[in-house]
């Protein structure tokens, strides 16, 4: 008998072994990315996809476009299919006149994800990208699984006007035919004082390599002015949240906001609109939680997005 369970348990250990082995070669296998187009909500949209399994939209923000989600593509993709828009007038997307108020960004996306088979999803957002978020999340509920709101703020949610109307945060109204005549050509140099100022150390912020992406993204034929559109939404985004917050939501929502930045002001805005809600402040980060504080940022999202 002992003979028996000496050889059972030496069996059981090899096949967990191998189980092991075949799982960490599965994890170590390159990851492609792949770059699509769909028509959705009647218009042309861009978007990145990789890896198979329950879906993951994951939205960016300003200054920034689809390629921020690169690094944290590379592991989800493992276990989930992943699929990292550009919204309406950004990156590769087409760059309408008008519809850049967040409910209407939240409703491209969802005709993305319907157009892929997609009926329910896991949803992060960051900057601009966390109220296209919440937009989805407010409008489609019974659609959102979980949500990750990443530093920034909900306009028309609590006292959302002292951000708002920061001196320093004058970009918000910054729009117009003279701002866009002076950013023409300087668009590096406008989003300089993005990627610096709002990072806890302007050496730890977005990369040179991706700052050159994202300015020539910008500089494209109406990129900019779709940029400023959605500044000059928040008004009618605040009279829109105003009236989401009233139905508060009750899935998961994880909210990563940078010490140097937005701090426990958006985690106190996420408990004004939902039930269950992990703060979490990000360490010595700034604005750009994923280019500042990778080490921090991607495994929180990873455990979550994995539960």
């Amino acid at each position: 008998m002992r003979n028996f369970l000496s050889r059972f348990i030496l069996t059981l250990a090899g096949v967990l072994a191998a189980t092991a082995a075949v799982t960490q070669a599965v994890a170590d296998q390159p990851i492609t990315i792949e770059s699509r187009y769909a028509d959705a909500n009647g218009i042309k949209l861009h978007y990145l996809v990789a890896g198979t399994g329950e879906p993951v939209l994951l939205l960016h923000g300003y200054a920034q476009t689809s390629h921020m989600w690169r690094p944290l593509m590379a592991k989800l993709a493992a276990t989930h299919t992943v699929i990292a828009p550009d919204l309406r007038g950004f990156g590769a997307s087409a760059k309408p006149e008008s519809g850049y108020e967040k409910k209407i960004l939240a409703q491209d996306i969802r005709a993305l994800t319907g157009s892929l088979g997609h009926q329910r999803v896991a949803i992060v957002g960051h900057d601009i990208g966390l109220m296209v978020a919440y937009a989805y999340a407010a409008q489609y509920p019974a659609e959102v699984d979980r949500i990750v709101l990443m530093d920034a703020f909900l306009p028309g949610v609590g006292d959302w006007t002292k951000v708002w109307l920061l001196r320093d945060l004058w970009h918000f109204h910054f729009y117009g035919e003279t701002p866009l005549a002076l950013v023409k050509g300087r668009e590096r140099i406008y989003f300089e004082h993005f990627w610096n100022d709002f990072a806890a150390d302007p050496k730890r912020s977005v990369s040179e390599r991706d700052r050159q992406i994202y300015t020539k993204a910008y500089a494209q034929p109406g990129a900019m002015r779709a940029g400023f559109e959605v500044f000059r939404a928040f008004e009618r985004d605040a009279a829109d949240f105003a009236g989401f917050a009233q139905t508060k939501l009750t899935m998961p929502m994880l909210v990563l906001s940078g010490e140097k930045a937005s701090g426990e002001f958006l985690i106190a805005q996420g408990r004004l609109v939902a039930d269950n809600v992990e703060g979490v402040i990000i360490r010595e980060s700034g604005h750009w939680l994923i280019d500042e504080a990778p080490q921090q940022v991607i495994p929180k999202l990873l455990e979550f997005l994995n539960r």
